[in-house]
């Protein structure tokens, strides 16, 4: 596996999002079947797990801590807080964006005994909580790195002048936004602005959320609980348009000799050294075929084809409904 890095962790080329073991598509896969893809992926080279609070409303934190603690030394951690399910009055748990200092240091004593852990290594503020100035709350995880229980602060879908200022309250080691051939809104500047200031980008959902695994047909057989059901580009019209795309694109990933899902993140680790992709999947056939990715090789010719084919122009929809769209601090094309 090749190595990456990512401030002081060298890890692999390609980590793993665990989200889907415990959250967003529909019904997830049982535990059992969630800790078989979590030490597939550690015994195949996979040193990067990202998880969250959110995700399951703490049950994937709770099960990466029970599957992977007693392996903590051979991984890098990064999770989330600033973002997480909060129990109403009327017995309901709701995700609440909230990015007070007080939240987010409830937030990662609540991530710290979920993943059976004294330390996060990657801290991410999963949202920025628009009430509070982003200085206040990096300030906040600040203080958690003084008490060493997080070794290194991220941020989570924000724009180039929100990871600024930011930056200028503490060193930010990497930011995490959406990022594949049809959600190519960081290249506008915030892959610049990390660079610049020596941040990794870690890029979710890579493979446009099965988009470009050649894996979804028909948005009518998603589960009714599949965050996707929200998301314009999903829609039955929206998406329609989008499967015309998929044709010639899985005839480039046929010169290539890859899969459609490795010709994804192939053109992801080409893209630029500080990028580190993070598919998840709840297959260990799924996990392993993407790996082979960081083994894909692609020319000049074939790259300028993949973004001719599918870029911010060629897509049709948003990415996020209008809601969510208030939710995040990224520039937009």
């Amino acid at each position: 596996m090749q190595e990456r890095q990512i401030g002081p962790f060298q890890v692999s080329a390609l980590g793993l999002g665990c989200m889907n073991l415990s959250h967003a598509y529909g019904v997830p896969p049982s535990p059992e079947q969630g800790e078989r893809v979590l030490l597939a992926a550690l015994d195949a080279g996979v040193t990067l797990f990202d998880t969250a609070a959110l995700y399951g409303f703490g049950a994937n934190e709770t099960l990466v801590g029970r599957v992977l603690s007693r392996h903590r030394q051979r991984f890098t951690l990064a999770s989330k807080g600033g973002m997480a399910g909060v129990t109403g009055e009327d017995g309901a748990v709701r995700r609440v964006i909230d990015g007070r200092p007080e939240a987010i240091r409830r937030n990662c004593e609540d991530s710290l005994r979920r993943l059976r852990t004294d330390v996060i290594d990657l801290y991410y503020l999963h949202r920025w909580d628009k009430k509070v100035p982003v200085e206040d709350s990096v300030g906040a995880v600040g203080d958690l790195v003084r008490a060493g229980k997080v070794r290194a602060i991220g941020l989570s879908e924000v724009s180039a002048a929100t990871l600024r200022k930011a930056h200028a309250v503490h060193p930010i080691t990497a930011v995490q936004t959406e990022y594949s051939l049809w959600t190519r809104n960081p290249e506008i500047a915030v892959l610049d602005a990390c660079r610049e200031l020596g941040a990794a980008f870690v890029a979710f959902s890579p493979v446009a959320r099965g988009f470009l695994c050649d894996a979804l047909h028909d948005v009518a057989t998603l589960d009714a609980k599949d965050i996707r059901k929200a998301m314009p580009r999903f829609s039955p019209d929206n998406y329609a348009a989008n499967l015309k795309l998929l044709p010639p694109y899985k005839a480039l990933a046929q010169s290539a000799g890859c899969t459609p899902a490795q010709l994804a993140l192939a053109w992801l680790l080409h893209k630029a050294p500080h990028i580190v992709p993070i598919p998840g999947t709840t297959s260990v056939a799924h996990l392993q075929e993407n790996l082979v990715a960081s083994q894909v090789r692609l020319d000049a010719g074939l790259l300028a084809s993949l973004e001719a084919l599918i870029n911010e122009r060629t897509v049709t929809g948003d990415r996020y409904s209008a809601q969510s769209n208030t939710e995040v601090d990224t520039e937009v094309f």
